[in-house]
């Protein structure tokens, strides 16, 4: 995730998008048991809502976006958190001059992105041994696809004349790939919104392993 081409989302205001009620309580599931003090970081936090939710749970958490706006509106909403106006690079823990996380978390953002192994290798390193990734990213399978064929509604549904719009749609054999190249483990996943192999969107996770390992380029 980084500035080049980025079109600002023009956040308007603190409030959750329509899809965190469906993807939220299936982020929190996966993070398994949370610890006062656990240290989150948040991968295009937009408007920090998804921070918020951490915050409540007594983590300690940075967000990261690129949406002036967002940040601007997260620092203001959350004072408790840390938001800085960058992106996912190779120079992102030095960036925000801080040790690895214990978790990493990702909403609706590796679908808007040209360089998604570039983005996942950064998020794979931001987080110590052991920590665990989190991302969603509305889910694309053959039922969904042809439904929507038949329907006529890709145009609606993926349109290209979107500015900053989805330009990758990912399916679960294909997120889960992209998070095994990455070198994470255990992959974990949920369909979220609307009916069983029609979800509107879908959450995965993966555990970063406890020995040293070199994700692939």
């Amino acid at each position: 995730m980084n500035s080049y081409n980025y079109k600002d989302y023009g956040f308007q205001n603190e409030a959750e998008s329509h899809m965190h009620a469906r993807f939220m309580p299936h982020v929190l599931a996966l993070t398994g048991d949370l610890k006062p003090g656990t240290r989150v970081l948040d991968v295009g936090c937009g408007n920090g809502y998804t921070c918020g939710e951490f915050i409540k749970r007594g983590c300690q958490v940075t967000g990261i976006d690129l949406s002036e706006q967002g940040v601007s509106i997260a620092r203001h909403t959350y004072p408790e958190g840390r938001f800085e106006l960058f992106g996912a690079d190779d120079q992102l823990l030095a960036n925000l001059d801080e040790e690895p996380f214990d978790m990493v978390v990702s909403t609706e953002v590796v679908e808007h992105l040209y360089a998604q192994r570039e983005f996942m290798r950064e998020c794979f390193m931001a987080l110590k041994p052991g920590g665990r990734f989190i991302c969603t990213t509305p889910y694309h399978g053959y039922l969904k696809n042809l439904a929507l064929s038949i329907a006529g509604k890709w145009d609606s549904h993926a349109s290209p004349l979107w500015d900053g719009g989805h330009i990758k749609l990912w399916s679960r054999m294909t997120l889960s790939r992209l998070l095994n190249e990455a070198g994470l483990q255990n992959i974990q996943f949920r369909g979220a919104g609307r009916f069983p192999y029609l979800w509107m969107t879908m959450v995965m996770s993966g555990d970063k392993p406890n020995a040293p390992h070199a994700p692939t380029k």
